[in-house]
């Protein structure tokens, strides 16, 4: 997992220039060490555009300059949903355990797509009634078999790389028509700092619209997400209503969330 572009320094840049340095990002990760004039090539832009889209990128700890080019501090690529899906899978059911027990009667509910999230629906009471908006294709694939499920599919073109169909036709498909009661949503990081981060540009702008809109906001992140970010931020940490997890955090975070009026709930076994 790697770290993120600070807040501050992303201020200023648009859509279309986040997403270059993401997709920078991502080449450098996948490449180790690759040349500016092989970036420029790459990316069909100046030299100039490339040193800052490489200063933005040095001051996030994601990579460093090297003579004639950069190279990832990483090491790391990254990794696919199924990977994602085996990795930390008990904490993963147990997170979904608990998120399920936070669902009502005639909720209405998004669920987002994650490999955490994913788990929730295992455990919901097939007699229980609510209505589900979610992009994530294994739920919709769940829920399809649940008559008591209203389920609502949101988005309309598919990414094969994290099972999530992205891009509403305007921002009233959900800001205007739905009144969401509680949002569970996933995260690849969670900091102080950065806020609630994930790593995939193509889903932030449903993210960051559903965290906007839902009256109630819970986060599911595995032990291994906290106190670590990545280059896009859906939402501040202090947006968060309840934190789903599987141990107990340490004194620094736990300390942001008692006083931000954020509720921490992990197993009993745990504590």
């Amino acid at each position: 997992m790697y770290m993120t572009i600070q807040l501050n320094v992303l201020i200023g840049v648009d859509d279309l220039k986040l997403k270059r340095i993401h997709e920078i990002e991502d080449y450098i990760l996948k490449n180790d060490t690759v040349t500016l004039v092989e970036l420029t090539e790459k990316f069909d832009v100046s030299m100039n555009t490339i040193r800052r889209d490489i200063n933005y990128l040095e001051k996030s700890g994601v990579i460093k300059k090297v003579y004639g080019g950069v190279t990832s501090t990483s090491g790391k690529e990254l990794t696919s949903f199924d990977f994602r899906l085996n990795k930390n899978q008990k904490a993963k059911e147990e997170i979904g355990k608990l998120a399920s027990k936070l669902i009502n009667e005639n909720d209405l509910i998004f669920i987002d797509s994650g490999t955490t999230t994913n788990t929730i629906l295992s455990y919901i009471d097939p007699n229980l009634n609510f209505t589900l908006l979610t992009n994530n294709l294994d739920v919709i694939i769940s829920a399809s078999d649940n008559p008591n499920i209203e389920l609502v599919v949101i988005g309309h073109r598919y990414h094969h790389k994290t099972k999530s169909f992205l891009k509403m036709s305007t921002s009233s498909d959900i800001s205007e028509n739905y009144n969401i009661s509680k949002a569970f949503m996933a995260v690849t990081g969670v900091s102080r700092k950065n806020g609630l981060t994930n790593s995939d540009f193509h889903e932030h702008e449903i993210k960051k619209m559903i965290s906007d809109r839902a009256a109630e906001l819970y986060v599911l992140a595995d032990s291994s997400k906290f106190e670590s970010s990545t280059l896009l931020t859906y939402a501040p940490l202090s947006r968060a209503d309840k934190i789903i997890t599987n141990t107990k955090l340490n004194s620094e975070i736990g300390d942001y969330c008692t006083s931000n009026n954020i509720e921490i709930v992990y197993p009993e076994q745990n504590q």
